[in-house]
């Protein structure tokens, strides 16, 4: 069973009321806390009633290595308040210690979740300590099997779980804020071009150096911040570091760059890239999952396994189109695409709320 939901209040329909978990929220600035922001909105803006459990809500300790991440440790109350908010779904964004709670909590009453899989956590972990990655996809999918579907970014990642065991897959895409991230914002820079610009989070995983490394004219421009940034400040002088950015500060940047360089061979999506052709300006990237779902070849972006050859031809490609093309992402697709996947938290739920359908 699933919600097939129009707007709320269409034909009288009571709000939906979603219990959404997730160990990725404010402060935190990332996709994913980007992604699900948008989202609420969207849903809130049609009537529905969202409670969110986040990390912020309960004690937490710093993840070691990134003190910016937090992982909530004591969940008093937390049965309670479900029991209090009586929602009609729950989905479980993260893998992390709240959405564990959530989930151990869903399965000991019987009730009926969905989950969403928006990190590759099983590479992350790998590459800071001797774990095997099918181990870490063993214990993953482990997470996910009692969910009733899992949401997924892209069609890529989707067969590339199914291949892991993982059953009950469901795409769940991205949108982008075409009124924020819009070309007019494009500014003359006192910089040398091309600007080659890179925004998200100064970590290992993003994979910096491959775009730092680059043996191009121009200027190498990074918004964001994380435990790597004082490390490659140091070991690239000449590129230029801003820290994070927000709102229309970091559309600028977006449209103000002549090319977009995202060398992550491990996203899942990478909502940056939607940022960056929305603000007129193409991306280059290796032709791995995230970018093949995302960016459509020689018109929004060029994908090659030289990063420079890549960057070196998405240069030529036309702005005007990258931007026409952002806009069939719009975040209220993603909205109901989440709609779509919710099912009733127990079969008492299923009279309470219209629409649902087997």
């Amino acid at each position: 069973m699933c919600y097939n939901r129009s707007a709320v209040g269409a034909q009288g329909d009571p709000p939906l009321k979603l219990l959404l978990a997730t160990d990725a929220w404010h402060p935190q600035v990332n996709g994913v806390v980007r992604t699900l922001s948008a989202v609420i909105d969207e849903l809130r803006k049609r009537g529905h009633i969202v409670e969110v459990v986040a990390v912020g809500d309960y004690p937490d300790i710093p993840l070691p290595s990134y003190p910016e991440i937090r992982l909530a440790y004591w969940f008093k109350g937390l049965s309670r308040r479900i029991e209090a908010f009586d929602p009609d779904a729950i989905h479980i964004c993260t893998e992390g210690p709240v959405g564990f709670m959530v989930r151990r909590y869903c399965l000991r009453q019987g009730l009926s979740f969905t989950t969403s899989f928006h990190t590759r956590f099983p590479e992350y972990v790998h590459g800071r300590f001797p774990i095997p990655i099918d181990r870490g996809y063993s214990l993953i999918r482990r997470f996910h099997d009692p969910a009733r579907c899992t949401l997924v970014p892209t069609a890529s990642v989707a067969q590339d779980l199914q291949t892991r065991g993982f059953q009950h897959l469901k795409v769940w895409s991205r949108g982008v804020d075409t009124t924020l991230f819009r070309p007019e914002l494009r500014t003359s820079m006192p910089l040398p071009r091309p600007i080659m610009l890179n925004v998200g989070r100064v970590v290992l995983d993003k994979n910096l150096e491959a775009f730092l490394d680059l043996d191009l004219p121009g200027t190498r421009v990074v918004v964001g911040d994380g435990p790597q940034l004082r490390e490659l400040r140091k070991r690239y002088p000449d590129a230029i570091f801003t820290g994070f950015r927000h709102g229309e500060e970091l559309a600028r940047y977006y449209a103000s760059a002549d090319v977009f360089v995202f060398p992550s061979l491990t996203d899942t999506f990478g909502l940056v890239m939607l940022e960056a052709i929305a603000c007129g300006t193409p991306v280059a990237a290796f032709p791995v999952t995230g970018p093949v779902d995302v960016l459509e070849q020689g018109v929004t972006g060029f994908m090659h396994e030289d990063l420079a050859i890549a960057t070196t031809r998405a240069l030529k490609l036309e702005r005007d189109s990258c931007a026409r093309i952002a806009k069939d992402y719009p975040w209220w697709k993603t909205a109901h695409q989440l709609l779509q996947a919710l099912v009733p938290v127990s079969k008492d739920k299923i009279t309470t709320v219209n629409g649902v359908i087997e």
